[in-house]
């Protein structure tokens, strides 16, 4: 029997979405990292309550698209920390991030982020040391030059032979590779062995299909099969995982593998394409921005 609807009626379907995220009670906030931030000292004269710094924080951390960081250097651990409750801060600090997947930090951003974080040290009582506008955005501009080329996600389209699969079918044969529900509708994803990670990959196809009064009656003919090269550690070898998958479900649901031009994709073309992802790995990696590392995700978000 093809692929197609009647084969899904066994099916079940994966209809409770599961966060694509998966969280731990130990893990921490974003911390400021000198590679990817432009850091501002935060200079006071005696130490404050992590209650008075709470009640000044800026109510948006955003400084245009980028995001802005508050820590504290609790005088008992001698830790830097996201500001708590219950705490006393001898030294504070700002930063904002100078690049994201949105570009570079531009003038503007920068200026935004000054005038919050003046507003926030006013009332903490404390004397920021702002670096200088030029040498922030060129930095920034230099850091969003060496991350574009790097900014690898993998794709391939399965294309369906014949009979078109209904969204049960879909869900049932991701299913039998670790595949999950993901947080929007027409997303499936391969959770990460890490607490906390983005997930390995993902399978997306249609969310109005997925969102039809009858999903097994909507046509489904193509599913795209990605891999977010910097969020994904190395050492997880998610490319493997992704050609496996790709070859698996092709297979499986008697799919044609092609790429964004609608040619199909060869073996010859997957080692090509691991070829230059271990291009990549290095290259992010010589810069303290190994893949699936906090600094590069942020970057590469």
């Amino acid at each position: 029997m093809e692929p197609g609807f009647d084969e899904a009626d066994g099916a079940a379907p994966l209809t409770a979405p599961a966060p694509e995220l998966r969280t731990s009670a130990l893990r921490r906030p974003a911390r400021i990292d000198a590679l990817i931030d432009a850091i501002v000292p935060l200079t006071l004269e005696a130490p404050v309550s992590g209650e008075l710094v709470l009640s000044h924080l800026p109510p948006s951390r955003r400084a245009g698209t980028k995001v802005l960081l508050i820590e504290g250097l609790d005088t008992e651990a001698g830790q830097w920390e996201a500001p708590a409750a219950g705490r006393r801060y001898g030294e504070l600090q700002a930063a904002v991030q100078l690049a994201s997947r949105s570009g570079a930090l531009n003038e503007i951003e920068y200026s935004e982020f000054v005038q919050k974080i003046q507003a926030f040290a006013d009332g903490v009582g404390a004397v920021p040391d702002f670096p200088d506008m030029l040498d922030v955005v060129g930095r920034a501009r230099e850091l969003d030059t060496f991350a574009g080329p790097l900014d690898a996600v993998l794709t391939v389209t399965l294309r369906a032979n014949n009979v078109a699969w209904s969204v049960g079918y879909v869900q049932q044969c991701a299913q039998r590779l670790g595949f999950v529900a993901g947080a929007v509708p027409g997303r499936l994803v391969l959770p990460a062995a890490e607490e906390g990670a983005p997930p390995l990959l993902v399978l997306s196809f249609d969310p109005q299909a997925a969102l039809a009064d009858e999903p097994q009656a909507a046509a489904v003919r193509e599913c795209t099969l990605s891999l977010d090269v910097p969020q994904s550690d190395e050492k997880a070898e998610p490319f493997p995982a992704w050609h496996d998958a790709a070859r698996t479900l092709s297979d499986d649901m008697d799919a044609t593998l092609v790429d964004d031009q609608g040619q199909p994709v060869t073996l010859h073309a997957f080692a090509a394409i691991g070829t230059e992802l271990q291009k990549i790995y290095r290259a992010l990696a010589l810069r303290d921005l190994a893949a699936g590392s906090t600094a590069a995700r942020r970057l590469f978000s």
